[in-house]
């Protein structure tokens, strides 16, 4: 066993597309003056889905530029490659190219054996639009489907690459081919845990010598013709109002569910002898991590227990105590038993000092993003940290007897503290938590 020291990994660069925008300055400034992403539903036909309103990506089109500064033939081959990719795996990339250019990275002069890809993702959905051409080529005169026809009449009218547009590993696959990462490459496909997760296992690719630098992230969305349906019947969503803005709540005693959401955030990890060789800037050093999913006999989530054992668990692995946390960027999904669970998890880590660490929740902003939210959040709090004070819990106006954490209410003002645990959990009950720190100074 080795007696060398274990190496300290860095973020360098962070990249997001999220509704508040799709670069740090839109992030930040939206967050911190309380603007909301939410509003009337634009990709999709409204009247037809249980919802009307949503957190879209609205500066997201898809179009080359969203990817940010590329070479030459890498805008090439991604213009070429957005083809087979659906729009999740269009974010994910976009947010990987935008953060690699944001840790000033040179790829040519980077070793691409020592240098890899973890992407994290929902499960992927077909859009019913790839069939229609399909289904059409299988009607009788009365227009009834005739599944008999599918092989001769149906199947050859489906593009022939459409799998590729939905395969939850090809956003890795991708990022790794444009910037010829030839280091350890896995995909991750745990909901909205799957952002800290995919740093996590980043996080220890590195610490066991097997890269240098790993890029990070993770694409999501709850904003789909298909998912939007299956969210309406599994979860609890929030009740329409006059003011899109006002629709997610988390811990307010009135919140009435989830925003649905879409987006995809990615960092740049890199080991910090490396990170301070090239004078890279240094966005925060990661000290801590943990995982755990938790069920009872009827499979039922246990969401409190699973977040309380993550978030001891960072702790852990840290070897912090709860009162050294600056804040805590909890999971807020604005759902009534899932922020309760939430809470309950807070409470009992902190015991009776569970109102003195500030809790901020970026989906009072943005909804949920599906697994793209856990990165976009981080990146949220590492912005928070770098400018020293803490942006509000959107919408936060009537605190609930039953959440007595210390939520961060608009108009007040907090620091961020010198570190942030984010934290995510599942509707199944799996949960993540990360740790990061600012460099001593």
């Amino acid at each position: 066993m080795s007696d060398s020291p274990r190496r300290r990994v860095v973020i360098t660069g962070m990249g997001v597309i999220s509704p508040l925008g799709n670069s740090h300055d839109q992030l930040w400034d939206a967050l911190i003056s309380g603007r909301s992403g939410v509003g009337p539903m634009e990709t999709m036909p409204a009247h037809a889905l249980p919802v009307q309103c949503a957190a879209e990506a609205r500066e997201f089109t898809g179009h080359i530029d969203n990817f940010g500064p590329l070479e030459k033939s890498q805008k090439k081959n991604i213009r070429k490659g957005l083809k087979v990719m659906c729009r999740e795996i269009q974010m994910g990339v976009a947010s990987a190219q935008l953060a690699l250019s944001n840790a000033g990275l040179n790829l040519d002069t980077t070793d691409c054996q020592r240098t890899g890809v973890v992407f994290g993702s929902d499960y992927m959905m077909t859009r019913p639009e790839e069939f229609v051409e399909g289904i059409r080529g299988c009607l009788n005169t009365e227009k009834k489907f005739q599944f008999g026809q599918w092989a001769e009449f149906g199947l050859p009218k489906v593009e022939p690459l459409w799998l590729l547009k939905y395969l939850p590993n090809m956003p890795a696959s991708h990022i790794a081919i444009y910037n010829d990462l030839r280091g350890p490459s896995n995909s991750i496909t745990l909901r909205e845990a799957s952002g800290n997760l995919s740093i996590a296992e980043a996080f220890c690719t590195i610490q066991r010598d097997s890269a240098d630098v790993m890029l990070a992230g993770a694409t999501g969305t709850r904003v789909h013709p298909m998912r939007t349906v299956h969210v309406a019947i599994q979860e609890e969503l929030a009740s329409e109002e006059d003011d899109p803005s006002k629709l997610s709540r988390p811990f307010d005693q009135n919140r009435s569910g989830l925003v649905m959401g879409e987006g995809a955030g990615s960092v740049v990890l890199e080991d910090f002898n490396s990170a301070l060789k090239r004078n890279a800037k240094i966005y925060g050093e990661i000290i801590g991590y943990s995982s755990s999913s938790v069920i009872d006999r009827n499979t039922r989530a246990r969401s409190d227990k699973a977040l309380e054992n993550v978030i001891r668990g960072s702790f852990n692995k840290a070897g912090l105590s709860p009162d050294q946390v600056g804040h805590v960027h909890a999971h807020g999904l604005s759902t009534r038993q899932g922020d309760r669970d939430e809470a309950r998890a807070i409470s009992q880590v902190w015991g009776q000092h569970n109102d003195s660490v500030p809790i901020v929740a970026a989906k009072s902003h943005m909804g949920n993003l599906g697994a793209g939210g856990g990165i976009v959040e981080l990146v949220a709090s590492l912005l928070a940290l770098e400018n020293g004070t803490l942006f509000p819990v959107l919408n936060y106006e009537t605190p609930d007897p039953e959440c007595p954490i210390g939520i961060v209410s608009p108009g007040q003002s907090s620091p961020a503290g010198q570190n942030v645990l984010n934290i995510n959990v599942t509707p199944q009950g799996q949960a993540s938590a990360l740790l990061v720190s600012q460099l001593d100074s």
